[in-house]
């Protein structure tokens, strides 16, 4: 059934500026209503009306890093039919407002989004397995409230993954009791001569976790390239580049070094 879900996301990629109704998006599936729901939630996490908006919000970043549109401009032109609730929307889900998105991101300003600290947290820890064929990779791991790498973390850390196959142990602190989803997301050479010309989006993730103060069992995240399927991201990242890459005499930097990782579909 992965194919008749690919064709629905392909579908919602082509068309998210329109007011796409779910038996569209059931069609385009060539499933019934029912059956497509059931489906499209197995397989991404979420149902096609929230994948939707994952995909306008992802589609708004990309506007702004790459268009001179304004901002009312591009919050009709993602399928909104109002400024505010875009813009709402976008803060929400990205973490900053979509002006401000644009602005620091073109300067080379956006940090690792910070998590509340809370003093009743508890620390989770596990191991996360970078794949074969990649080397050089900075991560960046948090817990969400949602299978969506959105909003702002209950905690978030950054680590550098060796050049290794082997399993990279991970403390994930303060997290509160709750339900959680840790999803990770990094930025890995290919493994061959001229790693830096391959630059490649891993993600990996958990969940649902439940954290709680008698129980934190360890985790297992295994890193890969993304999948058709897989959730859009939309909380502004920072440049996950690791230190020093780029710096080897001969090697071309990567253009626009500094600006926030961004999901290609």
């Amino acid at each position: 059934m992965n194919s008749a879900v690919e064709r629905a996301i392909t579908f919602m990629f082509e068309k998210y500026s329109e007011p796409l109704s779910l038996s569209d998006v059931a069609d385009s599936a060539i499933l019934s209503r029912f059956h497509f729901c059931r489906t499209f939630r197995d397989a991404t996490g979420v149902t096609p009306r929230r994948f939707l908006s994952a995909i306008r919000i992802y589609q708004a970043k990309r506007m702004l890093l790459n268009t001179q549109l304004n901002v009312t401009d591009i919050a009709f032109a993602v399928g909104y039919n109002s400024l505010g609730s875009f813009s709402n929307h976008f803060t929400d889900s990205v973490g900053i407002s979509p002006g401000r998105f644009r602005r620091i991101s073109r300067n080379g300003g956006i940090k690792p989004p910070r998590s509340p600290r809370s003093p009743q947290g508890w620390t989770v820890t596990g191991r996360i397995l970078f794949p074969a064929g990649y080397t050089s990779a900075r991560a960046y791991l948090a817990a969400f409230d949602t299978p969506i790498v959105q909003r702002q973390p209950a905690s978030a850390v950054t680590i550098d993954l060796p050049d290794t196959n082997e399993p990279v142990s991970f403390e994930l602190p303060e997290v509160p009791t709750g339900t959680w989803f840790l999803r990770v997301v990094a930025s890995a050479d290919n493994a061959d001569p001229e790693p830096w010309t391959r630059r490649t989006l891993l993600v990996g993730g958990s969940g649902p976790v439940n954290v709680t103060a008698s129980r934190t069992l360890p985790i297992g995240i295994d890193l890969r390239p993304r999948r058709p399927t897989d959730l859009p991201i939309l909380l502004a990242l920072p440049d996950l580049e690791p230190e020093g890459h780029g710096d080897v005499a001969g090697s071309p930097r990567r253009e626009n070094s500094s600006a926030p990782l961004v999901q290609v579909p």
